[in-house]
C-alpha cells in the first residue's frame, strides 16, 4: 500500500497551483502545434489515420550511416539548442556527457521501437511525468525539434532523401507526445519534493545511510525508487531506493554506496550533512508487491540494493500482521557482497528473521562485482527458485541482475515471474532519458 511522509508547516499551494496552470497551458499550446496541419504525425494521427512508425524506421535506418553516429549528432544538436536558446543550458548539469549518452540511449529505444507504438507511449508517458522535476516545460519540446532538424541538416548535407528529416521529426513527436501526456497527467503532484537531511550515518569508508525529510506529502509503494538531487550538484539526479516505512518524524531512508569523485554519490556520503537539503523525483519502479497474492517469494539483493528488500520486508511484514489472509507463505532473501564485511545492517535483519517465521537469509558472498563475479549468488538463488505462482524480485546493480536473470531463465523460470527495474547504460545521470535502476 502506498507510503506519505509530511513535514509540518505551511506550503506554497498558490505558487503550486499557478505553475501547474502555467505547465497545463504550455501543454495545450503545444498540443496545438502537434495537431496543426504542418504538424506531421500528429496531425494524421488526429484526422484517424494512424502513425505508420514501420515506414519512418526503415527510412532511419536506412541512412544511419549518413546520419550517425548518434553521438555526434546529438552534439551538433545540442550546440545548436545552446547557441539559439541559451537560457536552456541552466536546466542542463555541466558535464553533458551522461545527458549525451542517455540521449542517444533513448534515440536507440525509439528507433528499435517504432513498429510497436504501444510500447513507446508507455514508456515515454511516465518519463514525461518523471522529466517535470527537471524544469522541462512543454513548449521547449518545440526548441528541441528545431535544433533536431538543423543537426541533422548539418550531418547530411542534403544528400539524404526527401523525407529523411520528417522521419526523424515524427519519431521523437512520437516520444514527446507521450511525454507531454504524463506531464499532464501529473500536474496535481510537484515536479520534485524538496527534503531536510536529518540523519547521515557512514558505514565504512564508501556508504552512507541517509535519513530525510520531505517538506511535503510523499507517497510511495515499497520497493519503489525516486531520483535524488544534492544541491551541491544542480540538475545532476542518480537513482535510489527508498529503504522502507517512514519514521515516526516523516523521515525515509535511502542507502548511497559512494562510486567514485565528482558524483552525486560521492557529495552524498561525504560532503552531506544534516540540516543540508536535497530534492526528490517523482517515486517509480517494477519491485512493487502489488495487489494479487503474493505466494512465495524469492528476493535477490546485492550492496544497496538492499534497500528496496528492507522495504518490501517491512510490507510483506505489515500484510502478514494485518491481513493473514494476504497469500505469502514463505519469503527466501538472498543477500549478496563481495565478502562478509560488505555485508550490512545485520543486526535488523537478523533481529526480523528471528521474530518472522515465514522469512529466512541465505548471504552469499565472494567473487568480484561484475559479470562473472555474481555467478555464486545467481547459483544460489538458481537452485532454490519459487515454484510455479512464485516471484523472484531482484534488486541491484544492472550486471547483477542480468546474471540472475539469464540463470533463471536457462533454469526453466518464467520471465514473467521476474521482476527488477529498467537497466541503464551508466550509473551517474543528469537528465536520465530512457528510466534506470539504482545500482
Amino acid at each position: 500500500m502506498p507510503r506519505s511522509t509530511q513535514l509540518a508547516g505551511s506550503t506554497s499551494t498558490e505558487n503550486g497551483a499557478y505553475h501547474a496552470l502555467l505547465a497545463r497551458h504550455d501543454a495545450m499550446r503545444l498540443r496545438r502545434r502537434m495537431l496543426s496541419p504542418e504538424g506531421g504525425a500528429g496531425a494524421r494521427r488526429a484526422a484517424g489515420e494512424a502513425y505508420d512508425g514501420a515506414a519512418d524506421q526503415r527510412v532511419i535506418r536506412a541512412h544511419l550511416g549518413l546520419v550517425g553516429p548518434f553521438e555526434e549528432l546529438i552534439t551538433q544538436l545540442y550546440e545548436v539548442l545552446f547557441t539559439r536558446h541559451p537560457a536552456l543550458r541552466g536546466l542542463f548539469p555541466g558535464e553533458m556527457a551522461f545527458q549525451e549518452a542517455h540521449l542517444a540511449q533513448a534515440f536507440r529505444y525509439l528507433l528499435d521501437r517504432l513498429d510497436r507504438p504501444e510500447e513507446i507511449a508507455e514508456t515515454f508517458t511516465r518519463l514525461g511525468r518523471d522529466h517535470r522535476k527537471l524544469g522541462v516545460r512543454p513548449a521547449q519540446y518545440a526548441a528541441f525539434e528545431e535544433a533536431l532538424r538543423t543537426a541533422l541538416r548539418v550531418r547530411t548535407g542534403g544528400r539524404g532523401e526527401a523525407g529523411l528529416e520528417e522521419a526523424w521529426v515524427r519519431m521523437v513527436r512520437c516520444g514527446v507526445t507521450a511525454m507531454v501526456r504524463g506531464a499532464e497527467a501529473a500536474l496535481h503532484e510537484p515536479p520534485f519534493w524538496r527534503a531536510t537531511v536529518t540523519g547521515h550515518q557512514l558505514v565504512g569508508d564508501d556508504l552512507a545511510v541517509l535519513r530525510v525529510v520531505p517538506h511535503e506529502t510523499f507517497r510511495y509503494e515499497a520497493g519503489q525508487y525516486t531520483d535524488l538531487e544534492s544541491s551541491l550538484l544542480p540538475h545532476t539526479w542518480r537513482p535510489y531506493y527508498l529503504a522502507g516505512e517512514p519514521d515516526a518524524a516523516g523521515a525515509v531512508e535511502l542507502h548511497v554506496r559512494c562510486t567514485g569523485p565528482g558524483g552525486v554519490s560521492e557529495a552524498l556520503v561525504h560532503r552531506t550533512a544534516v540540516g543540508d537539503e536535497v530534492r526528490l523525483g517523482p517515486p517509480k519502479g517494477n519491485l512493487t508487491l502489488g495487489e494479487e497474492p503474493a505466494g512465495d517469494l524469492r528476493l535477490v539483493a546485492w550492496d544497496t540494493g538492499w534497500a528496496a528488500v528492507k522495504a518490501l520486508l517491512q510490507e510483506v511484514d505489515r500484510r502478514v500482521r494485518t491481513s493473514p489472509g494476504h497469500g505469502v507463505r514463505r519469503v527466501r532473501l538472498f543477500l549478496g557482497a563481495p565478502d562478509v564485511a560488505g555485508l550490512y545492517d545485520t543486526e535488523y535483519l537478523a533481529g526480523l528473521e528471528r521474530r518472522r517465521p515465514w522469512l529466512s537469509v541465505v548471504p552469499v558472498t565472494g567473487g568480484a562485482p561484475g559479470g562473472e563475479g555474481y555467478g555464486r549468488l545467481a547459483a544460489a538463488v538458481t537452485r532454490a527458485a519459487a515454484p510455479p505462482g512464485g516471484r523472484v524480485l531482484v534488486s541491484g546493480p544492472p550486471a547483477m541482475v542480468r546474471a540472475v536473470g539469464a540463470s533463471l531463465a536457462r533454469a526453466g523460470v518464467a520471465g514473467e515471474d521476474v521482476r527488477h527495474d529498467l537497466l541503464p547504460t551508466g550509473a551517474e545521470s543528469g537528465h536520465a532519458a530512457t528510466g534506470a535502476v539504482p545500482a
